[in-house]
């Protein structure tokens, strides 16, 4: 069986429908693509949805750096920027009117996602911390083991 093709618009350049530059004429910036919108917590279970739903549409290698920005003399640059704009908007539209607008002059698809994971994906440094203390803390001093467990 053949694989199917279509032309990018604006190259006349044939796609194959796999090709991460291939947009299936449903998809528009209005897609959703997941229910929720993120307003700053939950930020990594937020982060599996989005990225389950760029994967069915293959579309994630624009934010993981796979699909490389082509040169502006390349025939596919139009097409490739085409697609990172909508993925960009898709993301945008994600997000809490609050924080859409705080991220509105990103570049590119790949640089929100960066600032996304810069600003939300971190360690809770004081639990972090906490944490460690009452693991180094923990000694069975000069009890034995059982009466280390029963005290």
């Amino acid at each position: 069986m053949a694989e199917e093709e279509e032309v990018a618009d604006s190259t006349n350049i044939p796609l194959s429908s796999t090709s991460p530059l291939n947009m299936h004429p449903s998809e528009n910036v209005g897609t959703t693509l997941v229910s929720v919108p993120f307003d700053g917590s939950g930020y990594r279970s937020w982060r599996r949805g989005v990225l389950r739903a760029l994967s069915v549409k293959n579309k994630v290698g624009f934010i993981n750096k796979k699909c490389k920005k082509p040169d502006a003399s390349d025939a596919l640059f139009d097409q490739w920027e085409w697609c990172d704009d909508m993925v960009t908007s898709w993301i945008l539209n994600l997000l809490s009117k609050d924080l859409a607008e705080s991220l509105q002059y990103v570049n590119d698809a790949k640089e929100l996602w960066k600032e996304l994971k810069d600003r939300y994906d971190q360690t809770n440094g004081a639990k972090l911390y906490q944490s460690q203390k009452e693991i180094s803390d923990l000694s069975q001093g000069t009890f034995d083991i059982t009466g280390y467990y029963t005290k």
